[in-house]
């Protein structure tokens, strides 16, 4: 049975309810120390450690480090062991960590006091194109409605290599990059900053134990590999993109920064909001079939603030159960040809566009190729991203009587050097 409620007061509407301990990281002076993030507060989970409230050593050891990747790799029954503790520990009716004022002060900060940071060495990064209706819409742009979508589009989960390098946290400036472009009408490329500045509305998953080279991930298996997600917005550059993707995909367009949230949300968490996915006609081959419920029922908003206002704006409205390709086939489809997983691997989604023009997830999609301007309040349009306009994404399951949340994915954009 799951804890309810907390000792520690938690706003009825807070993204983070006992229901949901996400994984994170902050640093304390010199050091980083891996977190759970409970309403308004951090728990302190070295300090957990350090006091003996967890039975295996194992998992004692890799709470205590300063990246989830140890625990990461030790696998789900070790996760599921953890956040079973956790729940203990901070339920209403549970004295250990409650009565105890000395280690309750050591454990429980608020966020408002510590530097949040990333919460995992990320050694590789690939960016799926799981969503027909995003893809759909940007063949028609590009190639007709006839030619929308490519021949091997329904057979497998599309997807190329992105940058480990440049993933960055929540909060993070987003410098306009500059590249090699070419207008239709001129007869040489040129050299400048991105003019058709855009971003991707994507949710991504860490994978858990390490995999040897030369053995797939069995689909059914594959949850077993996936610890847990967050949102990930992956910024494109659109005129280089369109320079440059002929013949082996994206480059320059999406090596510069791709922001993802702090916090981790299990797969746990999001148990109670399993449900299917889009039907699949024609049927995957047999390595990419799965039975079952395999996606989940997750809210999603984009909100665009230009310097001019306030507050974000909300532009864009969807969710996650519209991928047409799940998690699952996505980590089966990428290790079939033996390709090694390690813990902390990001893969992402690919840009969530949903069946209405409210629910595309990108502004190439949303201003259909900048022919129709996003119009905000106060007046402003937009048809690509300006220069000090901020982009935040939400994500969110609504529970009874309580909301599984991510946080904010935000990123403020900086002018070109």
């Amino acid at each position: 049975m799951v804890a309810t409620r907390s000792f520690v007061p938690v706003s009825p509407d807070s993204d983070f309810p006992i229901q949901n301990l996400p994984f994170g990281a902050f640093r304390a002076g010199d050091e980083t120390r891996l977190a759970v993030r409970l309403g308004d507060h951090v728990v302190d989970l070295r300090a957990l450690a350090e006091a003996g409230s967890f039975d295996d050593a194992a998992l004692a050891d890799a709470l205590a480090q300063p990246t989830l990747n140890a625990l990461m790799g030790l696998g789900r029954p070790a996760w599921r062991a953890a956040r079973a503790t956790l729940l203990r520990l901070l339920a209403e009716d549970e004295p250990r960590l409650r009565d105890d004022a000395a280690l309750r002060d050591r454990a429980i900060r608020p966020v408002a006091e510590v530097d949040v940071v990333m919460p995992v060495t990320i050694g590789d990064y690939t960016d799926f194109y799981s969503s027909r209706e995003h893809a759909t819409n940007v063949g028609i742009m590009f190639r007709g409605k006839d030619n929308a979508l490519m021949p091997n589009w329904l057979h497998l989960p599309v997807a190329y290599h992105g940058r480990a390098s440049s993933v960055v946290l929540s909060g993070t400036p987003v410098r306009r990059p500059s590249g090699q472009t070419k207008a239709d009408d001129a007869e040489a490329p040129s050299f400048g900053p991105c003019r058709l500045l855009d971003y991707e509305y994507e949710m991504g998953f860490f994978t858990g134990p390490a995999t040897r080279l030369g053995e797939p991930v069995p689909i059914d298996r594959a949850t077993d590999h996936i610890f847990g997600m967050c949102i990930v917005n992956d910024w494109s550059a659109r005129d280089i993109q369109k320079w440059e993707y002929q013949p082996l995909g994206p480059f320059l367009a999406k090596n510069f920064a791709t922001t993802i949230s702090p916090w981790i949300v299990t797969l746990e968490a999001l148990e109670p909001f399993r449900c299917a996915g889009p039907a699949q006609d024609p049927e995957p081959l047999p390595y990419l079939r799965a039975t079952g419920e395999q996606t989940y029922d997750i809210r999603l908003e984009v909100g665009l603030q230009t310097p001019a206002m306030d507050a974000p704006a909300p532009i864009s409205l969807s969710n996650f159960r519209y991928l047409y390709w799940s998690m699952a086939q996505q980590l089966a489809h990428h290790t079939a040809t033996g390709c090694p997983l390690n813990p902390g691997d990001l893969m992402a989604s690919g840009t969530i566009s949903g069946p209405t023009k409210e629910s595309r997830g990108s502004m190439l999609e949303l201003c259909w190729r900048g022919t129709e301007p996003i119009e905000l309040p106060g007046g402003e349009t937009r048809k690509f991203l300006q220069d000090g306009d901020t982009l935040v994404m939400r994500a969110w399951c609504e529970g009874d009587g309580y909301r599984i949340g991510f946080g904010e994915c935000r990123g403020t954009i900086e002018p070109a050097l």
